[in-house]
């Protein structure tokens, strides 16, 4: 049985409570390893270890620190395979998936960051002949980063990099659900030139090694990716610290297609925001908002492309729906469909638990589920389900598309499909959410801000904003 044990001060130690929980392959419904049950103890731990190094780091050069990044960019480049394999057991999500998006994302994130870091420039201003200000962007010192199941590498990565690019020490903390990748990065980190205890991984479960992360007073800025009741929780918690903190939450997202869209790209475009990595991306559209004159057609069409989707053992390269990642969030989805039938929706693809043979018999699979007739304020179209259901929609008018598309307390996207430009550019700006894809969805460039409105969360990482939020900044005022 492999056991996962936390990875502080260049060391691989047991946590102190001498516990270990299971982890489960989503596909199999086995457990295959163990992680540490970490507690406050060892996250002090790894305090210290951040505390006594970050110093160290900090004072390297940029160029030095930026070529570390690289060197860890190159490391999990090499161990791709592992990488892609162990994502995929993990998380239950299809082995293409985590070979193509997954952990070249993560690369990316770590080479990004490695360039980003020496364009990240300070601010002069000259008030007169005699006085200057300029601004000093100092490393808040140590960052907590807690990740969730669904892409655990990907956005440790989009975490980490940034944090350490800026001279910070950090602490990680993946999810229970997916610690594998987590356990391979640090051994990534352990053989580069990053000094140790830079670096500290601490694993375990949300409310011990999680909430101890969270709170103690000498992690100086936490970002937080997960659920927004946690998310709340955790800002309740850190309130009073005065700590950076940055909330990527959760969403409740609409995805809008006009009449005039370009037909077989919106298609195809609803079928893969909807339904990519089973629907469990916080950024996964889960109401599908049609215009009326092209929803007969459209659900017609889209009944039969999502039926085409193969779901099956995430290791087979035909797979393009793999296994939902707990026996607790399957149920969720049983209970969610439940529900809209209550509601009065209308179940008309999917909405059952599937049942896999061979190898992954006693899986945890669910069909993808297309409802129709819920009205907008029911329960299933308000709170996030985070699995493969879909909501069809339909809408007469630009307006009514926009009223029915923010009528949510989420606000992290949402995606149009239309060839009118005037309408995009009027619909993306009345939309409200933290980013908008036009003719698109999950076109990232690392540039960019990134972040959501309302309870889709605080904050926004990404480019230099990551950066800001693992500095602090300074201004000097020089008379001469």
């Amino acid at each position: 049985m492999i056991q996962l044990k936390n990875y502080i001060q260049g060391e691989w130690r047991a946590p102190a409570s001498k516990c270990f929980v299971d982890n489960f392959e989503p596909a199999t419904g086995k457990v295959y390893s163990q992680l540490a049950d970490s507690d406050g103890d060892d996250i002090d731990l790894a305090v210290a270890a951040a505390k006594d190094m970050q110093t160290v780091w900090a004072k390297k050069s940029t160029l030095e620190r930026a070529n570390v990044l690289e060197a860890i960019a190159s490391g999990i480049e090499e161990r791709l395979e592992d990488f892609a394999n162990a994502e995929s057991k993990d998380t239950g999500k299809p082995l293409s998936l985590a070979r193509s998006l997954d952990i070249p994302r993560a690369i990316a994130n770590f080479r990004f960051f490695a360039s980003a870091i020496q364009q990240f420039s300070s601010e002069a201003h000259s008030t007169n002949s005699q006085v200057i200000n300029y601004s000093l962007h100092s490393p808040v010192g140590i960052v907590g980063a807690i990740c969730p199941w669904n892409l655990p590498l990907y956005l440790l990565s989009w975490k980490v990099a940034p944090a350490l690019a800026a001279g910070n020490a950090v602490i990680a903390k993946p999810s229970e659900l997916s610690p594998m990748t987590a356990s391979l990065l640090a051994e990534v980190i352990h053989q580069s030139k990053l000094p140790k205890g830079v670096f500290n991984l601490v694993q375990g479960r949300g409310e011990s090694a999680g909430r101890s992360l969270a709170a103690h007073l000498d992690v100086r800025a936490l970002s937080f990716t997960g659920g927004t009741k946690t998310g709340a929780a955790i800002a309740v918690d850190v309130a009073p610290q005065f700590k950076k903190l940055s909330l990527e939450l959760g969403g409740k997202n609409p995805t809008l297609i006009f009449a005039d869209a370009n037909y077989e790209e919106a298609l195809t475009g609803a079928v893969r925001s909807s339904f990519l990595n089973q629907g469990q991306i916080c950024l996964c559209g889960s109401r599908l908002f049609i215009q009326r004159e092209i929803y007969g057609k459209f659900k017609v069409d889209l009944i039969n492309r999502v039926k085409a989707l193969k779901m099956g053992d995430p290791l087979s390269p035909s797979t393009d729906q793999g296994a939902i990642i707990s026996e607790t969030q399957l149920s969720k989805l049983v209970s969610a469909v439940d529900r809209a039938k209550a509601e009065g929706g209308e179940i008309i693809l999917g909405g059952k638990r599937s049942k896999i043979s061979g190898r992954c018999e006693g899986g945890w699979f669910f069909e993808p589920t297309l409802i129709e007739n819920l009205p907008n304020h029911a329960a299933t179209n308000q709170e996030e389900i985070f699995g493969p259901i879909l909501s069809l929609i339909p809408f007469t008018d630009e307006e009514e598309g926009v009223q029915l598309a923010n009528a949510t307390s989420y606000g992290l996207a949402a995606s149009i499909w239309s060839q009118d430009v005037s309408r995009c550019h009027r619909v993306a700006e009345a939309m409200d959410c933290g980013i908008v894809w036009v003719n698109s969805w999950l076109l990232r460039d690392l540039r960019t801000p990134f972040g959501g409105t309302k309870n889709s969360g605080l904050g926004r990482e990404g480019g230099f904003e990551a950066l800001r939020f693992v500095t602090e900044t300074k201004n000097i005022c020089i008379k001469f």
